[in-house]
């Protein structure tokens, strides 16, 4: 199937997750959040990212509902902080957040961490905002193998997205084809690992074969594994260029090539340090 960024992944929560998204993590509140939201948009992304965390849902939330898009046609994820675990502060902060953003409902809400206790509670509050339909599809993010076969052990209810740190340089193969085979859509934060690696000179040589550039090729190297990337940016041309990765295709030989570049190297968290 020939991809493009209007496509959709289908998740088990019956809705479709765009391709490809936009991260707003460092993205400040109010101007550049904003800003660099509604040039997403413009620029066709139909997939926003964001979280308590982060501190810019208001941005983001103003960038969206301005936009003019309809709703329905915009997936919005955003999550909910480890110190607000838990689940009556779980249901809190879920209405905290979707004030700030000024919208009806979010598209996807995830668990931000598998924040040890209180992660099976803080999943019960979730399912019961999917139940009442404030949230369309519930997640979880940063969770390992181990994490997912103990929420799986004790509900019924399967997330429909886990969000990790996933790159070439951090190849989670184990992890991807579990997600595949319990029907969870992965998704690839710090895709581009912050910027600290395109010039490593073997993403080079595939990026000069195919006239892209080697963020590029990471981006298209997700698309292929069947992950959802949603790399951030906040320079308009950065934005094109992440999007410009439904025109060429990585041959096998070089898949193979990008997956050996593992090397376990991560810019956040080991989230397997929560036991």
């Amino acid at each position: 199937m020939r991809l493009s960024l209007e496509s959709r992944i289908p998740l088990n929560s019956g809705a479709g997750i765009p391709v490809l998204g936009f991260g707003t993590w460092q993205l400040r509140d109010g101007e550049q959040a904003t800003e660099a939201t509604r040039l997403a948009l413009e620029g066709g992304y139909r997939l926003i990212d964001t979280a308590s965390f982060y501190g810019n849902e208001k941005g983001v939330g103003q960038a969206v509902r301005e936009s003019g898009i309809p709703r329905e046609e915009v997936f919005v994820t955003t999550k909910v902080w480890n110190t607000d675990q838990g689940h009556k502060r779980a249901l809190k902060a879920f209405e905290t957040s979707n004030s700030r953003l000024g919208l009806d409902y979010v598209d996807l809400y995830l668990i931000h961490w598998p924040f040890q206790s209180l992660r099976r509670e803080t999943w019960d509050a979730l399912v019961e905002l999917k139940d009442a339909g404030k949230a369309k599809s519930i997640g979880v993010s940063n969770y390992t193998v181990m994490h997912l076969k103990e929420l799986l052990s004790s509900s019924k209810v399967v997330p429909a997205v886990n969000q990790v740190e996933f790159s070439p340089f951090l190849f989670q193969r184990e992890l991807m084809e579990f997600c595949r085979s319990k029907g969870i859509v992965l998704e690839a934060y710090s895709p581009l690992v912050r910027g600290e690696r395109l010039g490593d000179p073997r993403l080079g040589a595939i990026a000069a074969r195919h006239r892209k550039t080697p963020a590029q090729v990471i981006l298209r190297w997700n698309l292929q594994h069947g992950v959802v990337p949603i790399p951030k940016a906040a320079e308009p041309g950065h934005i094109r260029e992440n999007a410009a990765i439904f025109d060429f295709e990585l041959s096998a030989e070089e898949m193979r090539g990008l997956d050996s570049m593992d090397e376990g190297h991560r810019e956040c968290w080991d989230p397997s340090e929560m036991q």
